[in-house]
């Protein structure tokens, strides 16, 4: 026999063992069971649901027929903010957070062809949280979620079952210096050098230094995928035109500051207040202005800085559950 032939008869050989084992391992399979685990209810659920012709992704957890909760996320985060906090309060809450269009997993829509505003955002909330069956809810909003918030439930006040509030700012002294930028030159003459010095609050060094960590009362706690993933969606010359389109628009959110405060007098919500006192945006006064609107408000001075559930969750997590046993559940 030939090397070649024994090549040949040795790779035959080969495959003809594969077969049997493949065909042993078949024939196991058929006979061997196959384990389908249950979902838990408080395990967190991702979907995305079309709304005004754009895939709005989501993360949900909870029971159904339990008392919803929307989470409404800050800048420049998604429903990712809010990924441990979720499955806390999972048990007690049907939780649902979705992705504003241009964050996180939804859509990112051309800005050259899209208008980014709070306006639109809400408006598309506002049909996403209808067609999930969300028609009333206790409410968190974070940064961005109040001028997302305030707008949904301004048109539907019945919606509201409960505020929840953390570093989400409605009053004129709440702006630190750091907003100079914004209110003395952008919001005034939106131009390209105006522009490009806002532009480097969207890279990994701002939002890791200056947003995640900057006034963190536990830096330690702080994962690393928190920033860098917030860094990942806002890269790009297309995700950078959102965000300066909304910092821009965001000069129209002040001039409704008058009618949400209005709201909150009117309504009377029950409101629970976490505030970082150390923000590298928002003042400590900015969430103290909240009580002179509610006075029966409650409110925690944390320790932190802009996303204080990154390092105070078990805190936060637990003073909801117990804050809606107390002033929401029991007044129903």
């Amino acid at each position: 026999m030939t090397r070649k032939s024994r090549l040949l008869s040795a790779a035959f050989g080969a495959m003809v063992a594969a077969s049997s084992l493949f065909g042993a391992a078949s024939a196991y399979a058929q006979t061997a069971t196959v384990v389908t685990t249950p979902v838990a209810a408080t395990q967190v659920r991702y979907g995305s649901i079309k709304v005004d012709g754009l895939n709005i992704a989501y993360r949900e957890a909870g029971d159904p027929r339990s008392p919803k909760l929307v989470l409404l996320h800050g800048w420049p985060s998604s429903s990712h903010q809010y990924r441990d906090l979720i499955p806390k309060l999972a048990s007690r809450f049907h939780v649902i957070a979705p992705d504003y269009q241009g964050f996180g997993n939804s859509d990112h829509p051309d800005p050259a062809t899209y208008h980014y505003s709070f306006d639109a955002i809400s408006v598309t909330v506002e049909k996403f949280l209808a067609a999930k069956g969300f028609d009333h809810y206790g409410l968190f909003m974070q940064d961005y979620g109040g001028p997302v918030g305030y707008r949904i439930v301004g048109r539907n006040p019945k919606a509201l079952d409960w505020l929840i509030v953390q570093n989400s700012n409605a009053y004129e002294n709440g702006f630190t210096p750091a907003w100079d930028g914004f209110r003395k030159a952008l919001w005034v003459d939106r131009t390209p050098a105006n522009e490009a010095a806002l532009a480097a609050f969207n890279t990994l060094d701002a939002i890791k230094n200056t947003v995640y960590l900057g006034g963190a009362g536990h830096p330690e706690l702080i994962a690393p995928e928190s920033y860098e993933s917030d860094a990942a969606s806002v890269a790009g010359p297309t995700n950078l035109r959102i965000q300066l389109d909304l910092f821009y628009d965001y000069r129209n959110n002040v001039q409704l500051y008058p009618a949400w405060q209005a709201f909150l007098r009117n309504q009377q919500p029950k409101t629970l207040i976490f505030w970082g006192q150390h923000d590298v945006f928002f003042t400590p006064e900015g969430g103290e202005s909240y009580l002179k609107d509610l006075p029966k408000a409650e409110i925690h001075r944390l320790n932190a800085g802009h996303f204080a559930t990154e390092d105070n969750l078990p805190y936060i997590a637990d003073h909801i559950i117990s804050f809606y046993d107390a002033r929401v559940k029991a007044k129903k």
